[in-house]
């Protein structure tokens, strides 16, 4: 009887283990502009400023080894962004606790200790549930067959082209300044 019970009890727990994991595909928008947009500073967030624009959409985080790429993520903003490009930053927390503070807290982090001026996004999972919107259409596999796949640590970086359209994925290892994604973000803005 105690073997069925325990038996009872882990498929119970499987299966709440299966659901809790899965993603919500209810929540997965059509398009990348479909899915809510909040700033971090609490106002009403728009994709309008964005459209027609490339897009590197980074998971950041302030406790992390890779924690310096803020520095890089600025100045490749700073060096693009009259061309087109826009660095959207997305805190999350979801990585070994690497992003615990308040989204007052990291604007605050952000802008003294990286001179931040990028947009940064409100606090929010970009894997697991309930995953941010726009995470769970960057990483689907019906959405973005070749891209697609699990956020695997802090900064990984989606390349948008002026379509809303996903055309690159880089892993937290690729620096700011590294020559394939600088490429990348150069093709993207040529093409009009």
């Amino acid at each position: 009887m105690k073997l069925l019970l325990l038996g009872g009890v882990l498929v119970g727990l499987g299966l709440l283990g299966f659901f809790w994991m899965r993603p919500i595909h209810a929540m997965v928008p059509n398009s990348l502009y479909e899915a809510p947009l909040s700033p971090i500073d609490g106002s009403k967030g728009s994709w309008k400023p964005y459209k027609g624009k490339v897009l590197l959409i980074v998971n950041v985080a302030s406790k992390c080894g890779y924690t310096s790429q803020y520095g890089g993520l600025e100045s490749l903003y700073q060096a693009h962004k009259d061309k087109g490009l826009v660095v959207m930053g997305f805190p999350s927390n979801d990585f070994m606790f690497q992003e615990p503070g308040t989204d007052e807290e990291i604007v605050t982090f952000c802008r003294t200790q990286y001179d931040v001026t990028f947009p940064l996004f409100k606090k929010s999972k970009v894997r697991g549930n309930p995953i941010n919107p726009i995470y769970a259409f960057l990483t689907s596999k019906d959405k973005n067959p070749e891209f697609s796949g699990g956020i695997s640590w802090n900064f990984n970086k989606f390349l948008v082209n002026r379509s809303g359209k996903v055309i690159a994925r880089f892993g937290s290892g690729v620096s700011p300044n590294d020559p394939q994604l600088l490429q990348a973000i150069q093709t993207a803005l040529a093409a009009k």
